[in-house]
This record gives C-alpha cells, sequence and structure tokens, in this order.
C-alpha cells in the first residue's frame, strides 16, 4: 500500500498542538478592514484553534502524519 501524503496546501495553513489541538490563522483578515471595526481587527489576531469537528477532519484526511 502507499504512503498517505500530508497536504502541502494544509501542511501552510495548519499546526498540531502538543495537545493535539489544531491552530488556524484567523479568518477574515485578508481585505476590506475598512468595514470592520477596531474591536473586530483587534480581535482577529494571531491565530485561534479550530472547533473539534472541523479539527477531526483537518487531522483526518489533510494532516495524517500529524
Amino acid at each position: 500500500m502507499p504512503k498517505m501524503k500530508t497536504k502541502a496546501a494544509a501542511k501552510k495553513r495548519f499546526k498540531i498542538t502538543g495537545t493535539g489541538k489544531v491552530l488556524a490563522a484567523q479568518a477574515g483578515k485578508r481585505h476590506g478592514m475598512i468595514k470592520r471595526t477596531n474591536k473586530q481587527i483587534r480581535n482577529q489576531r494571531g491565530t485561534t484553534t479550530l472547533f473539534e469537528g472541523d479539527a477531526a477532519n483537518v487531522k483526518k484526511f489533510f494532516l495524517p502524519n500529524g
């Protein structure tokens, strides 16, 4: 059987923490900042952990090798 390959796009976008959670960049920060409130822009800095359902899909299909 061939080995499972990690999706190249996923390894650029997600990171698995030591406890097994999936970190991803905050959504909604690419363009259109003038429409967003300063509070939204401030709260969307850095990274966030994905919800359990989404994280399970990422780990199973996109990052099978951790």
